[in-house]
C-alpha cells in the first residue's frame, strides 16, 4: 500500500512511519506542518537506510486544517490508506490554551476527512473498495476510573476531562459520522499511555530522565497516585500498521500494554534505572536521584486512572505488546542516555532550525 500518515514528524507517528519502513514493503507520504513537537530527526536515520527504504518515502510539509492542501497532496501522491495521527496531544497544554487543540484535532480532522471523501469518492470501483482512514485516538476519551472499575473497552460511553481529551472525542465521532453518513471505510484505534525513543521532552518518563540528569526537581502532581496503563510506542505501531492491514471495516479497536502503574512508581522506577545506568552522571549535590522527586499541587480535572481491555484487538488480529514495562522502561532510559545529541537539540530549540535545512 501507499500510506499517508498525517503527523509523522511526531512521536507516535515517527515510530510508525520507522515500523512501517523497516518491517513491511508499504510506501509511506509523512505529511505534518511541523510544529513544535515535528521532528523531522526522529526519521533520519531510517530514511537513510540501504534496501531502497528512502525510495518508499516521500515528506510533505502541510497542515491538516487547509483543505487545499489536503486535496492536492491525496491527487497528487494517490494514497491506499490514510493514518491520521495529526493531533495536539499535551494535556497540560491543553488547560492552557484549548483552542489549538480544537483547532487541530476537531477542525483538522474534519477538513482532512472532507479531502479524504472527495478523493474516495473520486477512485475507481476497486480501488475505492480497498482505501481505509483510520484515525489514532486515546483512551482519555473515555474519561477515568475507580480503583475497582473494570479497564476500557469499545463500548465505554465517552467522558472525556481535560480540553484535549474533548478535542479528540470530537474528531472520533466526526470520523464515525463519516462513516456512517458517507460511507467513508473507517477505522479507529484508542491507546493508553505511549513512552519511548524520540518522546518529546514535556511528557512524564523523558521529562523526569532529563530532569533528574541534570539535577533539577522531578515534579509530581498530587499525592503520585495516578494510575495509568503504559504502552511501548513500537508496539503501538505494530498494532496500528495491524489495524490497518487486517481490521473490520467501521470497528473501533483498543491498544493497552496490560501495565498499569501509579505515576509515583513510574517516578521511582526512572530513578533506579538512572541509579543502575547513569550513576556517574549524577550531580555531585545529588546523593541519590529519588531525592529529586518533588510533589506539586494537582492539575485541574486530573483524572484517577486509566486501563485498557485490548482483547478484541488481541483475539480478532492477533496483536500482543511484545515489551513489559520493566523491559520497555529501561530500553528507554538507555536510548535517552545513549541519544544526548537528540535530546539536546530538542532542549535548545536547534531542532526546529535543522529540520528547515537552516
Amino acid at each position: 500500500m501507499k500510506i499517508f500518515v498525517t503527523g509523522g514528524a511526531g512521536f507516535i507517528g515517527s515510530a510508525v512511519i520507522r515500523e512501517l519502513l523497516r518491517g513491511t514493503a508499504h510506501t509511506v507520504i509523512n505529511v505534518d506542518c511541523l510544529t513544535y513537537a515535528g521532528n523531522l530527526q526522529s526519521l533520519a536515520e531510517v530514511v537513510a537506510e540501504p534496501a531502497g527504504r528512502a525510495e518508499r518515502y516521500r515528506f510533505v510539509e502541510a497542515d491538516i486544517r487547509d483543505a487545499q492542501a489536503m486535496a492536492r497532496t491525496l491527487v497528487e501522491h494517490r494514497p491506499d490508506a490514510i493514518m491520521n495521527l495529526a493531533a495536539e496531544s499535551h494535556v497540560d497544554r491543553s488547560i492552557e490554551g484549548p483552542k489549538a487543540f480544537v483547532d487541530t484535532n476537531v477542525t483538522g480532522t474534519l477538513t482532512l476527512l472532507e479531502a479524504a471523501r472527495a478523493y474516495w469518492q473520486a477512485l475507481e470501483p476497486g480501488t475505492r473498495d480497498r482505501f481505509r482512514f483510520h484515525q489514532v485516538s486515546t483512551d482519555e476519551v473515555y474519561g477515568d476510573l475507580g480503583a475497582a472499575d473494570a479497564p476500557f473497552t469499545e463500548s465505554t460511553p465517552y467522558a472525556p476531562s481535560s480540553p484535549y481529551a474533548a478535542s479528540k472525542a470530537g474528531a472520533d465521532h466526526l470520523v464515525r459520522a463519516w462513516h456512517r453518513t458517507y460511507g467513508l471505510p473507517v477505522l479507529v484505534t484508542s491507546c493508553s499511555n505511549n513512552y519511548g525513543p524520540y518522546q518529546f521532552p514535556e511528557k512524564l518518563i523523558p521529562h523526569m530522565i532529563l530532569s533528574a540528569l541534570g539535577g533539577r526537581p522531578l515534579p509530581v502532581y498530587g499525592d503520585g497516585r495516578q494510575i495509568r496503563d503504559w504502552l511501548f510506542v513500537e508496539d503501538h505501531a505494530r498494532a496500528l500498521i495491524r489495524v490497518l492491514e487486517a481490521g473490520q471495516v467501521g470497528e473501533t479497536y483498543n491498544i493497552g500494554g496490560n501495565s498499569e502503574r501509579r505515576n509515583i512508581e513510574v517516578v521511582e522506577m526512572v530513578c533506579e534505572l538512572l541509579e543502575r545506568h547513569a550513576a556517574a552522571l549524577r550531580p555531585a549535590d545529588v546523593e541519590r536521584y529519588r531525592d529529586l522527586v518533588t510533589f506539586v499541587a494537582d492539575r485541574p480535572g486530573h483524572d484517577t486512572r486509566y486501563a485498557i481491555d485490548a482483547a478484541k484487538l488481541e483475539d480478532e488480529l492477533g496483536w500482543r505488546p511484545e515489551q513489559s514495562f520493566s523491559s520497555g522502561l529501561e530500553a528507554t532510559v538507555v536510548w535517552y542516555l545513549e541519544n544526548q545529541s537528540w535530546w539536546q537539540r530538542v532542549l535548545d530549540g536547534s531542532y526546529r532550525l535543522e529540520r528547515r535545512g537552516l
